[in-house]
């Protein structure tokens, strides 16, 4: 029996849409029987109509005009990025970054005025990955000119380089997230047409962490841990939510396993044993069969993924921090001392009532101390909320559930929040809560941030916006992401409400968690365990 998800049987919004392609799926229609359009291939086609449409949105951006010197220049004028809604971060990042005189990032820096008429010095502002990405764009687009190909500024040839890129990146957390799906493949088809996607694939770098988090995702359901970490590793390197996605595992990987210990994974001669040139040769002989023994328990499992993870991180960090330390520093540097965006809540909140703040007016480069704490303390509250959801909900929630919460909680609490990082929810929210009309209404929303966020930016002086009207949207988006977050707690409540686990199904993405049962003989204290004791899986479908 085929247990594969019908979308156009089952989900009202599928069923009307299919009408324009000649109606649901038959009764008897041979599923899985397609030679050329598996599901796969059709989700990529999808991927590749929507990429090319995002890429389209950008393209008034990069369209060049005369300088009036005989040269050529991006025509920007009158606020063109802002009017036409074009804008994309890469494209002044190649001036603003030096990439344009062919530096190498980190170790290049420049002096830049300050706006109380001082000086400071400035580098590279994105981690070692993403900046390293921009590098190697601006190196392809300087071969591309010297080629006899068409040509263009380098700006122009940088930017479809780094588009490339991206999309790339996008069509693999397709593919990944559609295997992290189980049989609902066809939910994957929610990630490739996301209006997020139309808005903000090029918008800056986010695809490249995106790609690395469902990777590492999927290596996990493989069980393949170390593999997981090393791509979740990257994926922190790039920006820092894959390394998030560690929290969950270690916390449903603590809620299932029994803490009893194994003899077998002490097996052999132990490190500190280690004494000699043979002995140590020894040791990493046996080193593969060790590491296997011990990610058959669960805790092993989440031990080797977060290992490798930050062993990963390390050594991607190491090499630009050893070389160029100050350069390194500039991310963390800039993170720190960077105020509270226009689009964080407590920005909003200072819209609407006049607040200063928590720290009251501040000079350039002074950071603000008590808003980096609260906005620490309250996403490590949300964390252990979380974490106590996880250990004593009736039954062990899916992976994809705790992870869309905690990069949710991570979104909603901090300081900033870019436009574009709502690109990191969508294949979590996809696979953590997949209702599509639900889901497709809060992209809209966020999608559609967009409109008066660039018509503020322009300056009620051009014709802009006021500022309210963009905050206005971005408490939408926030409540919309909180109604996201309401619905996944109430189903890892109520996990008959979950309609990925129907069918026998307990959790596609989980890996060694998937069918776990909690413990016989529960280790933890009594309230942080479950609030009923755990039934067999086929007993909750």
């Amino acid at each position: 029996m085929d247990e594969r998800d019908l979308p156009s049987r089952n989900d009202s919004l599928t069923e009307q849409l299919s009408t324009v392609i000649g109606g649901p799926v038959g009764e008897h229609a041979l599923i899985g029987r397609a030679r050329f359009w598996t599901p796969l291939r059709v989700l990529f086609a999808f991927t590749v109509i929507f990429l090319a449409l995002g890429w389209s949105t950008k393209a008034a951006c990069i369209q060049q005009t005369g300088d009036g010197s005989g040269g050529l220049m991006l025509d920007w004028n009158n606020g063109r990025q802002y009017v036409a809604m074009c804008y994309s971060d890469t494209v002044p990042l190649y001036g603003a970054e030096r990439l344009n005189e062919g530096a190498f990032p980190y170790k290049k820096f420049w002096i830049e005025s300050t706006p109380d008429g001082g000086t400071e010095t400035r580098y590279m502002e994105y981690p070692v990955l993403s900046g390293l990405y921009q590098y190697v764009a601006m190196q392809i687009g300087t071969v591309w000119d010297h080629l006899p190909l068409p040509g263009a500024m380098s700006v122009v040839v940088y930017f479809n380089v780094v588009a490339l890129g991206l999309c790339v990146a996008w069509l693999i957390t397709v593919w990944a997230s559609s295997r992290l799906a189980g049989r609902r493949v066809w939910d994957a088809a929610l990630i490739a047409l996301s209006p997020l996607v139309f808005v903000h694939i090029f918008t800056n770098f986010d695809a490249l962490a995106t790609a690395f988090a469902a990777t590492g995702l999927l290596a996990w359901a493989r069980r393949k841990p170390v593999l997981a970490g090393i791509l979740l590793g990257l994926g922190g390197a790039a920006k820092l939510y894959p390394l998030l996605l560690l929290g969950p595992i270690v916390v449903l990987c603590l809620r299932i396993d029994p803490m009893r210990r194994e003899p077998a994974a002490r097996a052999g001669l132990r490190l500190r044993e280690v004494d000699s040139l043979d002995s140590m040769r020894t040791w990493l002989n046996e080193l593969p069969a060790k590491t296997h023994v011990f990610a058959q328990r669960p805790l092993g499992s989440a031990t080797l993924a977060v290992v490798a993870a930050i062993g990963t991180w390390g050594a991607v960090n190491l090499p630009i921090a050893a070389l160029y330390p100050d350069g390194w520093r500039e991310f963390f540097r800039l993170n720190t001392t960077r105020h509270a965006d226009p689009d964080s809540i407590y920005n909003v909140i200072t819209s609407f009532t006049g607040w200063a703040g928590f720290d009251g007016p501040l000079g350039h480069g002074e950071p603000p101390a008590i808003l980096n704490m609260v906005s620490l303390l309250a996403f490590l509250a949300a964390c252990l909320g979380i974490a106590y959801l996880a250990l004593t909900a009736p039954r062990r929630p899916r992976l994809t559930q705790l992870c869309f919460l905690v990069v949710a909680a991570f979104l909603l609490t901090n300081k900033v929040w870019s436009p574009q990082y709502s690109l990191w929810l969508v294949p979590l929210a996809v696979l953590a809560l997949p209702h599509r009309r639900i889901l497709l209404a809060w992209m809209t929303i966020d999608a559609l941030v967009w409109v008066p966020r660039m018509f503020y930016y322009l300056g009620e002086d051009n014709k802009g916006l006021p500022e309210q009207w963009f905050t206005g949207t971005v408490i939408l988006r926030d409540l919309a992401v909180l109604g996201l977050c309401a619905l996944i707690v109430y189903e890892i409540l109520r996990p008959a409400a979950d309609i990925v686990r129907r069918d026998f199904v307990d959790d596609p993405a989980g890996g060694i968690l998937d069918r776990a049962p909690d413990p016989l003989l529960p280790w933890l204290p009594q309230f942080l365990r479950p609030r009923e004791s755990a039934r067999p899986v086929s007993m909750l479908n």
